[in-house]
């Protein structure tokens, strides 16, 4: 770096911390109008949060709860959420529809659920064979793909905002070897999203069910295999005592975005300091919840392993080749049917062919 840029680097540095100190003094303040004094609004609100998620479900529900505690908390008490689990107050995939219309201010959910109502929707929780999750965040907060997103929801009077991901997730829970292509012909398989169209596309039957209903769909036969997540959660939901092998990796989900989706007139009528709150609340879940999963998938990995009959079982490369080739025409037929799913997705492709440079260089040796 030259003399002149240092000099002008540092120049800009040193404002650049003026106008950070400035907005800590303001912090959590309203502005002064006509010499009055700064106050903050002691004006409270009481909201509901629905869920596609079971009651207190781990991570996932646990992580909708979290939610609520924390921005009470910041708010001291000036923001109660009321948190609902699927079926408690709305069926677990009315969840959009409830925030939209205003039945509950806020929803926690994945948004490939609402590929019917919202096609463009899928792509924001992930690509199949797309990025990975550190990839997908530099897309969302730095490469216009949040805005995107807001952009979509906006005509469902709701804003979206990442509070959570389940990092990259396994290929799924089988009672039936795939050995071949062919193996998923006729298969009942519970995959929301793309995910659900590749199957199709292989010769399977997709099936979309709430997280709540998979266990006992699989014991009973309703569903001959189900994606989840990973090693951990697939645990808890207990995958390993009703079936025989755990296909990795997910063609499905190399990342999984987990959604707070708000109700935008709600969110309006809220003072500026408690909009910044529920901001900075969705980041931290977005945060905590990829640490919980990623600390711990390692730990449930090696329980799986050494405390159950499983097979953990690698799809064949021809199966994954086969996969990605439907995985493309499942996104071709989306964006050339949805004109803002082609927007979507080739801003997605081009920060992903952009960033891959990068992946190479700085962590590629590494992994």
């Amino acid at each position: 770096m030259s003399v002149i840029n240092r000099k002008a680097f540092v120049k800009k540095a040193a404002f650049a911390a003026a106008g950070a100190a400035t907005l800590l003094n303001s912090c959590g303040q309203e502005k002064k109008t006509n010499g009055s004094p700064a106050v903050i609004s002691r004006k409270t609100f009481e909201w509901r949060m629905v869920t596609t998620w079971m009651p207190h479900f781990p991570v996932l529900g646990e992580g909708a709860d979290k939610i609520a505690k924390d921005i009470e908390a910041m708010s001291g008490g000036r923001i109660k959420i009321h948190v609902f689990g699927g079926g408690e107050l709305v069926p677990a995939l009315e969840t959009f529809e409830a925030v939209s219309q205003g039945v509950a201010q806020m929803g926690h959910s994945a948004s490939y659920y609402w590929a019917g109502k919202a096609p463009a929707s899928q792509l924001f929780t992930s690509v199949p064979f797309g990025m990975n999750t550190q990839q997908t965040y530099a897309w969302l907060y730095q490469g216009g793909g949040l805005e995107l997103w807001r952009e979509l929801y906006s005509s469902f009077n709701m804003i979206p905002f990442p509070a959570g991901n389940t990092g990259g997730q396994m290929g799924g829970w089988f009672n039936k070897q795939i050995n071949s292509i062919a193996d998923l012909k006729g298969l009942k398989i519970r995959i929301p999203g793309i995910g659900a169209k590749i199957i199709t596309k292989a010769g399977g039957s997709a099936v979309l069910s709430p997280g709540g209903e998979i266990y006992t769909n699989l014991e009973r036969g309703v569903i001959d295999a189900t994606d989840w997540i990973g090693p951990y959660h697939d645990w808890l939901m207990g995958f390993h005592k009703i079936a025989k092998y755990y296909y990795y990796p997910s063609f499905a989900e190399p990342s999984g975005v987990v959604e707070l989706i708000v109700n935008k007139n709600a969110f309006e009528e809220l003072p500026a300091d408690l909009q910044e709150i529920i901001k900075y609340v969705a980041t931290s879940a977005n945060v905590s919840m990829l640490a919980e999963m990623e600390a711990k998938n390692s730990e449930y990995l090696l329980k799986i392993k050494n405390e159950s009959k499983v097979q953990i079982t690698r799809f064949p490369d021809d199966v994954m080749s086969a996969f990605k080739k439907y995985g493309n025409e499942a996104l071709n037929e989306l964006t050339s049917e949805d004109s803002f799913s082609k927007k979507v997705l080739d801003s997605y492709n081009q920060f992903h062919k952009r960033i891959k440079d990068w992946t190479d260089l700085s962590d590629k040796y590494f992994i």
